[in-house]
């Protein structure tokens, strides 16, 4: 099929809107309906009224097939009798076809009269008895015709005259008046029923279509950049627009959420980008600032060189640190991605070479951790006070859990090192352990300053830091938490926090309650 060119106009039903044509097409269909029906009904009145003009010729023929021919120029009381129903003439014609008498209403007939054929006996016989139409003599309309052989046994042939044959014609012109008059009635009917319907029809299919309009509308803004737009939903949702508007709403929220997500996730691309270039660039530029020093001879002696050595050796353990922490997060990301949270390895391994850490579950119980957490902080700062207790206070309580011990001992130390670093020395932690619903708990509080609700928000974020104030010294990288999160996360828990200014914070691990061993190993368990 051949396609218009681009610099060449489409043909006009393509130019006209989806409302046009429909409206066009259910005209068109309609006006071929009502022509069809004009025609079959005029045809058919047509045919019943030429019926009838037959019916009354039989029964004049009849009559005047059992007259004798009139002599003189008066016409019969008999035939004119007959004539009383229309412009009908009745004309003796003998065995040749020559006319003998020819008698009608007395009227002018219309068109001069029928133009007869030639009706000899064998031509009147070869009609048999059946009425044809012949046109006026001058023309116009039409006439119909009944020739009928004068019966022998009426008038026998010995008497002179008697044969011949008898023509009676009707003219048609009421017939043709009457249908003439229904077919322009039905016209001018058809006509303004047609431009009715084309008005009704307009609105009706301009409200049908305003479905479509508001698609239209939704398509164009979002097309304008404004994703949150959506299209009204219709009074009837069980209709065909109002299932595509069902599912066009669904799809234009998840286009929504895609295009959100990955706004979001090119935002802390950048951001990430941006801070983790800030953080390696802080000990390259010690490095590179030690060695400069050397280079240049500012480290004359033993001493200074060892002391230079020692800093690029601390700046280097730092760097590596932080490496390490940036690839951690990496591979987690990773294996998040790829829907593995059982703690198998990832399928693919990320471009560094190196494998992606896998989890190495097993049963365990959370009190273990709480305990080590509890001589941690012991260790670290002697006079802090410090309390093991149950989730929210109470006694301590058995939390078991399947999962991966060192994992997890990291984010309980991370958590601990944080509340250490980040209150004052005086101020009391409690370590929490045991179960809650269908989680083991374990929870690591203070009563220090706290956050506010936005930093309470970005705690996770990958190199936040809630005081900007701190030195790396004293503040981290700002990737602790985001680890700690990441791994609990990829253990099937949640870390959340609780905190307010001035009522300190308190970091919550929640991991699944396992589920119950299978046959046999709770035996072997014990």
């Amino acid at each position: 099929m051949r396609r218009p060119s681009p610099g060449r106009a489409a043909p006009w039903p393509g130019r006209m809107s989806l409302r046009s044509r429909l409206l066009v097409l259910c005209l068109a269909l309609v006006a071929v309906g009502l022509l069809g029906t004009g025609l079959l009904v005029t045809t058919a009145l047509h045919g019943y009224l030429q019926d009838r003009v037959d019916d009354r010729l039989a029964l004049t023929g009849g009559v005047a097939a059992r007259l004798s021919p009139p002599t003189g120029t008066g016409t019969p009381l008999g035939v004119r009798a007959l004539n009383v129903l229309g412009d009908t003439t009745v004309t003796y014609v003998d065995d040749a076809g020559a006319t003998r008498s020819t008698f009608d209403t007395g009227t002018a007939l219309p068109g001069g009269g029928p133009d007869l054929p030639r009706l000899d006996r064998p031509a009147v016989l070869a009609h048999e008895d059946r009425p044809f139409t012949v046109p006026a003599r001058d023309g116009g309309h039409d006439w119909r015709v009944l020739a009928l052989a004068r019966p022998a046994e009426v008038f026998p042939p010995d008497r002179p005259g008697s044969r011949g044959s008898i023509v009676v014609a009707t003219s048609l012109t009421e017939v043709d008046r009457t249908t003439t008059e229904v077919r322009n009635l039905s016209l001018t009917a058809g006509s303004a029923l047609l431009a009715l319907l084309g008005a009704a029809g307009w609105f009706a299919v301009r409200s049908g279509l305003r479905p479509l309009t508001r698609i239209e509308e939704t398509a164009t803004a979002i097309t304008a950049g404004d994703y949150s737009h959506r299209i009204p939903e219709p009074a009837a949702p069980h209709t065909e627009v109002g299932r595509l508007t069902t599912c066009l709403n669904r799809m234009l929220d998840r286009i929504d959420t895609a295009f959100r997500a990955r706004t979001e996730a090119e935002a802390r691309t950048r951001r990430f980008f941006a801070d983790a270039g800030h953080e390696l660039r802080t000990p390259l530029v010690g490095i590179k600032g030690y060695t400069d020093l050397y280079r240049m001879g500012a480290t004359p002696t033993r001493e200074d060189v060892d002391r230079t050595m020692t800093r690029i050796a601390e700046e280097s353990e730092r760097l590596t640190r932080l490496v390490e922490q940036m690839l951690l997060l990496a591979r987690l990301d990773e294996d998040t991605a790829g829907g593995d949270t059982s703690g198998g390895a990832a399928a693919g391994a990320p471009a560094t070479g190196e494998p992606v850490p896998a989890l190495d579950p097993a049963p365990m119980d959370l009190r273990t951790l709480a305990a080590d957490a509890l001589r941690d902080v012991r260790a670290l700062d002697s006079t802090r006070p410090v309390t093991l207790t149950g989730p929210g206070g109470g006694p301590p309580a058995t939390a078991p859990a399947h999962a991966d011990e060192a994992r997890l001992r990291q984010v309980v130390t991370n958590l601990i090192g944080n509340a250490v670093t980040h209150t004052p020395s005086d101020t009391p932690l409690r370590i929490g352990v045991g179960t809650a619903g269908s989680h083991a708990v374990l929870e690591v509080a203070d009563r220090g300053p706290g956050l506010t609700d936005a930093e309470r928000a970005r705690v996770f974020d990958r190199f936040y830091r809630a005081d900007a104030s701190r030195t790396r010294a004293t503040g981290g990288s700002g990737l602790g938490l985001a680890i700690a999160h990441a791994l609990v996360t990829a253990h099937g828990g949640r870390l959340t926090v609780d905190a307010a200014p001035g009522r300190g914070c308190t970091f919550r691990i929640l991991l699944p309650l396992p589920g119950p061993p299978p046959d046999g190993a709770a035996e072997g368990a014990g």
